[in-house]
């Protein structure tokens, strides 16, 4: 990519090569400051946090978002926190490896609680937890792989809660996380409600995997 690029092309580029946790939350916290100018702005067309957060009201939608606790796993700045406040709900945590944008998202008032956490690791949330999972923008290349992730976010989330994920198309099944929801369905764990192909920033070219699960209530 050349050095003329746009900052954003840049800091992405550098998170989606990064080796490894540490070097991929240095860019981020590098980016935090301009991240929303930069990448969440209408002229990015950066659809994904409405999208993810529409399809989490969607689909449980026994239950109001204002019934609902979420957690917003890999939560960056705030961006699917913010969606999904703006449709009524009000206990939203936030988990990210970054320190600077979880600053950020609670700049927002969207969330009640935030916290430093690595999703390549277990993380600290206890088990059935919450009705609505989101993560947005997590796993793609560089960034978190499906295992523990998918997992840990079964984990948390309550019997018949949902998880709601964008996983970039380039790495749903070379990455390995189209085994990993088949292994969690073979296992009882979860039902695929739906694992569509959605635009991730619109007229960019990237596609992702709007994955969709539902917590088995046995699990």
């Amino acid at each position: 990519m050349s050095a003329s690029a746009p900052p954003s092309q840049l800091y992405l580029r550098q998170a989606r090569d990064a080796a490894g946790s540490k070097e991929c939350m240095d860019i981020y916290d590098k980016w935090a400051a301009t991240y929303n100018a930069e990448v969440g702005d209408a002229a990015q067309s950066y659809v994904a946090p409405v999208l993810v957060a529409q399809a989490a009201i969607k689909y449980k939608a026994a239950k109001s978002p204002a019934d609902s606790v979420i957690l917003d796993a890999g939560c960056g700045t705030g961006l699917v926190g913010q969606a999904l406040a703006m449709s009524g709900a009000r206990a939203i945590d936030g988990i990210d490896l970054s320190q600077p944008m979880l600053d950020i998202a609670r700049d927002t008032g969207a969330y009640r609680d935030l916290a430093q956490a690595d999703m390549n690791k277990p993380i600290a949330q206890k088990d059935d937890t919450y009705d609505i999972v989101s993560c947005v923008g997590t796993f793609t290349l560089g960034h978190v792989g499906p295992d523990p992730a998918l997992r840990e976010l079964v984990r948390v989330t309550k019997a018949k809660g949902i998880v709601v994920a964008t996983i970039l198309q380039q790495i749903w099944i070379p990455g390995g996380f189209q085994a990993e929801v088949e292994k969690l369905k073979e296992e009882g764990l979860v039902e695929v409600i739906s694992d569509e192909l959605i635009d991730y920033v619109k007229g960019h070219g990237d596609k992702a995997v709007l994955l969709i699960l539902q917590k088995s209530q046995r699990a």
